[in-house]
């Protein structure tokens, strides 16, 4: 590749600014000079702009966890450090500035900078106050004079806050200028390919960008009393696989989540709905969307959602003396209410259930046509491997045209993946069918009911 930056190794740090959005163009610049990259994402820069875009255009996974290693058991950040030509971090916000001027190696941004003895080239955006406060100047000049930062003053124009005035991220090939002024007459760092962070062949390309899919995830929590509640063994790790892989793919998520054990992932809306009926709710007010059209493209109801709850909750902790007895009545079923609330909009959403059974799976067509969704995910969870709670599992994906395929036991991330592959493919057959005269898959836009 050839290009000012050819055989030249950058890594791009990415701060929580407003401004992050523009690393994507930047990255393609630093490339398009024939640089190779590695991008550090802080904690606050991943709600700005996800990895995966990164990704796809660098090549290589986003590090974003100061702690996190290379497949073959390497420091990512260390070995970054050891091997770029230069570190370029844009845009960097005035928290980066004074975390940076003090030496808080709190996240992967910092702590390369800190290790690295190659040219650090930064590259400010925030609001013109915050630029103009002496806090941020004496930040500023410090990097400048005491660390020997090039620093690329920010430009003056419209800001995130509406105001006009200095701030904004100054000018990508401005950036990409200063770093090649930066690596000039220096020596190429990294010996060979063997030295960088190791490239990826496996990114998803953003081919649900624009998608709006709504991901629940976690079982149901139905209160007894103050302390006690009827639940499940769901820990929410197939949910937030979906949520995460449909993130990384470009779609606007919304996470509704239950009862969970497992983190809940960033750059994505997040609504805690811990019993059948709150989530319910979310799930009907999230479906209202403006001009009678669905507030979503997609709903994948990963969520164990509680079949009973207590006739009567008790306001205060039953005694355990004398054993106890509960009136139990049926939750609502979410699947089968928003289904059938969809079929009277403009637009119907695909929608997309999990059957969790245990030793046979013979059930599933019938309880996919009884709920009027499109695709039914089950799974027998007494399957070592594959349940409750594990890292894997053995799906199969029964589809309301009478389509059934069985997977093998595979990562969560892998099945995530391979139901966005369907939902990518019936939505795109959705929005043809107006145009090519053909019919639309189930929950298409035509307004009828999902088969």
């Amino acid at each position: 590749m050839t290009g000012r930056l050819a055989g030249r190794f950058v890594g791009l740090g990415i701060t929580g600014s407003i401004a992050a959005y523009k690393a994507v163009d930047l990255l393609r610049l630093l490339r398009a000079e024939g640089a190779e990259v590695q991008c550090l994402l802080s904690t606050g820069a991943s709600r700005f702009v996800a990895p995966l875009a990164l990704e796809a255009l660098s090549r290589r996974r986003v590090d974003a966890d100061v702690l996190d290693l290379l497949p073959d058991g390497r420091i990512g950040h260390i070995i970054v450090a050891d091997a770029a030509d230069a570190v370029l971090v844009a845009p960097a916000s005035a928290a980066w500035l004074a975390a940076m001027a003090s030496g808080l190696a709190s996240d992967t941004v910092t702590a390369t900078c800190l290790a690295t003895a190659a040219p650090v080239v930064v590259a400010p955006a925030m609001d013109g106050e915050m630029w103009g406060h002496p806090a941020t100047r004496a930040n500023v000049a410090r990097l400048r004079d005491g660390f020997g930062y090039v620093v690329v003053d920010p430009d003056v124009g419209p800001l995130a806050s509406g105001q006009t005035g200095p701030g904004r991220l100054a000018t990508l090939p401005a950036i990409v200028d200063a770093v090649v002024a930066a690596v000039a007459g220096r020596p190429i760092r990294a010996g060979g390919p063997g030295e960088l962070p190791p490239t990826t062949g496996d990114v998803r390309e953003t081919d649900l960008l624009g998608r709006r899919i709504v991901v629940t995830a976690g079982g149901t929590s139905e209160p007894i009393d103050p302390v006690r509640f009827i639940g499940n063994r769901s820990t929410g790790k197939m949910g937030v696989a979906v949520a995460e892989a449909a993130r990384d793919r470009g779609a606007d998520v919304t996470l509704v989540a239950g009862s969970v054990s497992v983190p809940l992932p960033g750059g994505l809306r997040v609504i805690r709905a811990e019993t059948a009926s709150a989530m319910l709710q979310v799930l009907l007010d999230a479906l209202g969307g403006a001009d009678g059209r669905a507030g979503f493209d997609a709903l994948v109801m990963a969520a164990a959602v509680a079949d009973f709850r207590p006739r009567a909750v008790e306001t205060t902790k039953l005694a355990r003396a004398g054993g106890l007895t509960l009136d139990l009545v049926a939750t609502p079923d979410v699947l089968a209410t928003v289904a059938e609330r969809a079929r009277g909009l403009a637009t119907v959403p695909l929608l997309v259930g999990f059957a969790a059974e245990t030793g046979s799976l013979d059930r599933v067509p019938e309880k996919l046509r009884r709920k009027g969704v499109d695709m039914m995910v089950a799974n027998d969870v007494s399957e070592p491997g594959s349940g409750f709670g594990t890292d894997t599992d053995r799906v199969t994906l029964v589809s309301a045209d009478g389509g059934s395929e069985a997977w093998p036991l595979l990562p969560k991330r892998v099945v995530a993946d391979r139901i966005l592959d369907r939902v990518r493919s019936l939505l795109d057959e959705r929005d043809a069918s107006p145009q090519t005269g053909g019919t639309p898959p189930a929950g298409g836009r035509d307004g009828g009911a999902p088969r």
